[in-house]
């Protein structure tokens, strides 16, 4: 079964597709749980039961690195039982619970640590109970708007085909006077999203890089031009339209590759997509966990982590990351900055950071 599995290429453009599934058994008393098995038995895809959603300890693979790799295309369909969210600063106020685990292997993504030993790939089948807690936290900061990002530990709009759980947000705070959708990606697949009534309260964002960076270090994403050809779709079907570039990275001819980003976006976006556009823009960061984590799964990476070219900063949690020195951080945000209000002067940067 190991050797099979490895033996088949990460998919880029295809909608994923896993190749194991496994069930709560509490999941199936969900309508949406009982849609996802129906599915699977549809795509002939093995299907096991589990205890829990936190803990898969039979994936195939006789390696570490095999394991990683098989968790990385295995579904995981579960109830959220943790209805508190954390926060998501400067992003939104909370994040929204509806996934965790993605199928992409961004080698610099924080999700290698942050998912530690459990990188497959969970939906939660529990939607209704999750939205009556972020109707709570809405109705707790009334009159203030309540942000939720709804792509912290996922790329959901690569599982919408299989939860439909964006959609169910999208309407939820369609209806909201004071809530409002937030999540990023970098799948083209937004087929599902355009004909709903999202009624402005969503923002879809991007994430975009230079060539170097999407061709180092994202494989089984949607290529740039996909992702920009499905941004124009959702701006011409309203959505308020973003981009995160993230993460930022120094890199043998950064300035030409970070210019030639925004030319592409200027050439290929439609008028419309700028009316309401929104950057955020994150440097590269790491922390020695990480670094150690990313050497162990992509080992041939040229994702550089010399901490000697670093500057430490402590975060909010007491731990520590590697950032850029502040002159390389102020010569990065200050040219990108640049090449943004030069293409886009109706655009507004939320934040560097």
């Amino acid at each position: 079964m190991a050797t099979e599995l490895l033996s088949r290429p990460p998919k880029s453009l295809e909608v994923f597709v896993p190749e194991l599934v496994y069930f709560e058994p509490d999941a199936l008393n969900y309508p949406k749980g009982k849609k996802i098995k129906e599915w699977a038995e549809e795509k002939g895809l093995p299907i096991r039961m589990t205890t829990s959603h936190n803990r898969i300890t039979n994936l195939p693979g006789e390696t570490d690195l095999e394991k990683y790799r098989i968790a990385k295309r295995t579904l995981v369909v579960g109830v959220r039982k943790t209805l508190k969210f954390d926060q998501s600063k400067p992003s939104a106020e909370y994040a929204i619970p509806i996934a965790t685990g993605c199928m992409a292997h961004c080698h610099y993504c924080y999700l290698q640590t942050t998912l530690g030993a459990k990188p497959y790939i969970r939906v939660y089948v529990n939607t209704d109970e999750i939205l009556e807690a972020a109707q709570k936290y809405i109705d707790e900061r009334i009159p203030e708007i309540t942000r939720f990002e709804a792509a912290c530990t996922s790329d959901p709009v690569g599982l919408e085909h299989i939860s439909g759980s964006l959609a169910e947000l999208i309407e939820f705070m369609a209806k909201q006077d004071y809530g409002r959708l937030r999540f990023v990606t970098k799948f083209h697949h937004v087929e599902p999203l355009l004909n709903l009534n999202h009624n402005k309260h969503t923002r879809i964002r991007f994430s975009v890089n230079a060539d170097y960076v999407i061709k180092n270090f994202e494989p089984a994403t949607s290529s740039f031009a996909d992702r920009i050809t499905a941004a124009g779709k959702v701006a011409h079907a309203g959505y308020p339209l973003g981009f995160i570039v993230a993460p930022i990275i120094w890199h043998e001819g950064w300035e030409d590759g970070y210019r030639h980003l925004f030319e592409k976006l200027k050439e290929t976006l439609p008028a419309e997509a700028v009316k309401d556009l929104t950057f955020e823009l994150i440097q590269h960061r790491f922390t020695k966990t990480a670094k150690n984590v990313i050497l162990q799964r992509y080992p041939k990476t040229k994702l550089e982590m010399d901490e000697a070219k670093r500057k430490y900063k402590w975060g909010r949690w007491g731990q520590g990351k590697y950032v850029y020195p502040d002159e390389q951080a102020q010569a990065l945000r200050e040219f990108i900055t640049e090449q943004i209000f030069e293409k886009f002067p109706e655009a507004h940067i939320d934040y560097f950071t």
